[in-house]
């Protein structure tokens, strides 16, 4: 996690949490005028549009006050939905026996995205299963993560 992520982090989880939602990940996605802070919530009973509604109005209140992000950039309050980022080792946990697509930081092999079955994590690595092939990968090394959704018919 980047230091601005944490800082972000750390200002935001107790607002999310004394609200009674899990703060499930951070995207800053800096585009100049257009830059965009996108924060998912999570509960064990969904998310409403209301929620998220609320968590933007008392998370926008901190952040107007404390400023941590310069320039103007949109605040967006989600759910993680069904195909949820992954950014935490235990996040990855929870998701053992899933479909998840990775990128990489960096190439590994020749290349940075990988898809297939997510086996378990081990110390600080993501164990994936890719096309009979199993691969460690140090959570530092990994860019972005999501759940694959599967739809049966």
């Amino acid at each position: 996690m980047a230091i601005k992520d944490a800082a972000l982090h750390a200002l935001i989880e107790p607002v999310v949490s004394a609200m009674g939602f899990e703060l499930w990940g951070i995207d800053f996605l800096s585009q100049g005028k257009h830059s965009r802070l996108v924060i998912f919530i999570d509960h064990d009973n969904g998310i409403s549009v209301e929620d998220c509604a609320d968590v933007s109005r008392q998370v926008g209140a901190v952040l107007d006050v404390e400023d941590p992000v310069r320039g103007e950039y949109r605040l967006e309050v989600s759910s993680p939905g069904l195909d949820r980022p992954l950014y935490t080792l235990d996040q990855f946990e929870r998701y053992q026996g899933h479909d998840v697509a990775l990128k990489l930081r960096a190439p590994f092999e020749g290349r940075r995205k990988f898809q297939g079955l997510l086996a378990g994590v081990e110390a600080d690595e993501v164990l994936l299963h890719v096309d009979g092939e199993e691969y460690c990968f140090p959570i530092d090394g990994i860019d972005q993560a999501h759940v694959v959704p599967r739809f049966e018919e």
